[in-house]
């Protein structure tokens, strides 16, 4: 899916979007390049996110953890991750309905999928 997620990044960034991503987001991305590539893959991968500036990085505050154990009582959200619930607590906190991304979940917690 590599070659749509570039096609609509694109898109968005020609349409003045501006792309975010969370603290969450970026353990769990370093950690899966971490594991199943190699460490300098996931050095390589993180400097480049911060040198760039193409992406806005969010916190992740105490409030939305608290936030995010409400989508785990929805039974619609099956095998949900606790990165994903973060991230709709993070988004929900930051007014952002578009999300750039390939997961059903987002969808089905109400955002609109871009990708």
């Amino acid at each position: 899916m590599h070659e749509r997620a570039r096609e609509q990044r694109d898109l968005l960034q020609g349409a003045g979007g501006r792309l975010h991503t969370s603290v969450p987001v970026l353990i769990e991305t370093f950690t899966f390049l971490d594991r199943n590539a190699h460490r300098d893959v996931a050095l390589t991968w993180k400097e480049s996110i911060y040198r760039r500036g193409m992406v806005k990085i969010l916190p992740c505050e105490l409030k939305d953890l608290e936030n995010a154990w409400d989508y785990f009582r929805r039974t619609d959200l099956h095998k949900l991750s606790a990165v994903d619930a973060t991230s709709f607590a993070i988004m929900n906190r930051n007014r952002i309905r578009l999300a750039y991304t390939f997961d059903h979940h987002f969808a089905m917690a109400g955002f609109r999928m871009v990708a």
